[in-house]
């Protein structure tokens, strides 16, 4: 197979017939000639707006490839070879009860799914409903406010990100192919093929429900197992090698080997884990605010156009670091979305950002958060949770369980917001004006109101009066890390923390990769 790198096309020229004319003059060769054709990237040069171009890297196949490689001395042109996922067992050790996961979010699912793929026949085990029942619970928690604490944003069937914009970015490095067998997976259960090459790829909170289905059945007709509704209340250990474990604080159920693939909310978990001794650590994360502006005048910052039929919604990814030393940056950007109430818990309000496929909603949306370590809460394993839940309860309590929501221009002046400006907000849940100074510590506040203003040179109007700023942002990585060694095995043997609530992961492709990395531990010590 031949890869062409840097062909650069005008975008209001860009079609598949184009590309392989180009493809076939770089080459030398007739169009006809071309056996196959397969975009491999795909990205948008911005640096010349608003004349943009899509940038491709294509692979093609075509005959008298020696001939024709020899005959062009390109660096842009060379030789590759289609590159696979490779599952190996190579352990030996008699499994005495199936493997049971905990969580069915993007590790878990992935855990599974490679275990079930290789005749492990694994229990997946899931406090929330299945995903049917979870968005009904989820659009009732947004209309009317009421909670369900184990099915909601954070809980249930497909994990948090099913409620996102399912952003597929990693900086993972993958040279086992596992993103590609992810990829793979998706668009076979359902995503757009186009995540195979986009740089920036999502499948959309809309389209991920559907393929959290298919896979859900797959699993099913590999072997594997559900059990919906029913969370993982303790654990047996004799020898400090697990035994077996407890469901709903009634039913006992044996295991051998235990994947803890509970995600960064799962707080009562990490409780009862560290009653248990479990060896884990606090570690930073982020907090802060999400804030809206016109997708149009995002569009017209990247493009230099408000719209363009042929031009997915801008999305921008902003850093900086304010004069008390503090990171700010912009994270889980959601394009053409919606803000929404992502509470898992009474009396405590967080916020995510979700988009649809078609990311075709008035406003984009982007947390903006700021670096906290254990300095800021303490040293204690569970002081980052305190810390995070100290604010949410702060943040309720602003808002009466609705979002907390400012004008920039008040936030700035620490006055309670009135009314809003010329932008039209755009929520899930209900939403209710407020200062939002009064949930941040001081250090959290001068940084926002620094890092904000200093986006504004990035993006024209970013820092405007009106813009909408909604609070708490506390949930963008887990603030503890479950310890594992070089196998993937905690400090108790069997038990094999995962995924981004253990603090392996930072995303919906990364927590994937590393559902898949245990899954391999598991196969280097036990056969199927």
């Amino acid at each position: 197979m031949i890869r062409i790198r840097q062909i650069k096309v005008e975008f209001t020229k860009s079609n598949v017939d184009t590309l392989k004319e180009i493809c076939a003059s770089k080459l030398k060769i007739k169009v006809s000639d071309i056996k196959s054709f397969k975009i491999n990237k795909k990205s948008i040069d911005a640096r010349k707006k608003p004349l943009l171009y899509f940038v491709y890297e294509i692979d093609i196949e075509v005959n008298n490839e020696d001939k024709i490689l020899k005959n062009n001395k390109s660096l842009d042109i060379l030789r590759v070879s289609e590159e696979e996922y490779q599952f190996k067992i190579t352990g030996n050790k008699k499994l005495n009860n199936r493997p049971v996961i905990i969580g069915s979010g993007p590790a878990g699912l992935f855990c599974a799914y490679i275990l079930a793929e290789n005749g492990y026949k694994p229990i997946i085990i899931e406090r929330g409903e299945k995903i049917e029942e979870r968005v009904k619970t989820v659009e009732t928690f947004w209309k009317n406010g009421n909670l369900n604490p184990n099915s909601n944003v954070q809980f249930g069937e497909g994990g948090a990100g099913t409620f996102s914009d399912g952003k597929l970015n990693t900086q993972v490095k993958d040279k086992e192919n596992r993103k590609k067998k992810i990829f793979d997976t998706f668009i076979n259960c359902g995503a757009a093929s186009d995540i195979a090459y986009e740089s920036h790829p999502h499948i959309g909170t809309d389209m991920l429900r559907n393929v959290v289905i298919n896979m859900r059945n797959k699993i099913i007709k590999m072997g594997g197992e559900f059990k919906y509704n029913t969370c993982l209340t303790d654990i047996k250990v004799n020898n400090n090698k697990l035994e077996s474990i407890i469901l709903n604080k009634k039913q006992e159920l044996k295991t051998d080997v235990l994947v803890l693939a509970i995600g960064h909310s799962a707080r009562d978990t990490f409780n009862m884990l560290y009653k248990h001794n479990l060896m884990m650590e606090p570690k930073p994360f982020a907090i802060g605010v999400r804030i809206q502006h016109p997708q149009k005048l995002i569009n017209k910052n990247q493009y230099g156009m408000e719209y363009h039929e042929l031009l997915e919604a801008a999305n921008y990814k902003l850093t900086y670091k304010a004069s008390n030393n503090r990171g700010v940056y912009s994270f889980c950007m959601c394009p053409g979305g919606y803000v929404v109430n992502s509470t898992s818990e009474e009396n405590r309000t967080c916020i995510n950002g979700m988009s649809n496929h078609a990311r075709d909603s008035k406003n984009a949306n982007s947390a903006i958060i700021v670096t906290v370590s254990p300095k800021d809460f303490g040293n204690n394993p569970l002081d980052g949770i305190k810390f995070q839940e100290k604010l949410e309860e702060k943040t309720y309590k602003l808002g009466s369980g609705k979002i907390p929501v400012q004008l920039f221009k008040d936030y700035k002046n620490n006055i309670e917001s009135t009314k809003l400006g010329n932008i039209e907000p755009i929520f899930k849940g209900e939403y209710t004006l407020a200062n939002i100074n009064t949930i941040f510590p001081d250090y959290i506040n001068e940084a926002l109101k620094e890092g904000i203003a200093a986006f504004d040179k990035n993006i024209k109007g970013f820092a405007s009066d009106d813009a909408i700023l909604s609070a708490i942002e506390s949930r963008t990585s887990s603030p503890v890390r479950i310890v594992r060694n070089e196998y993937g095995i905690s400090s108790i043997d069997g038990i094999y923390p995962c995924g981004e609530g253990a603090g392996y992961a930072g995303g919906i492709t990364s927590a994937a990769i590393d559902g898949i990395k245990i899954a391999e531990f598991i196969a280097s010590i036990y056969k199927n």
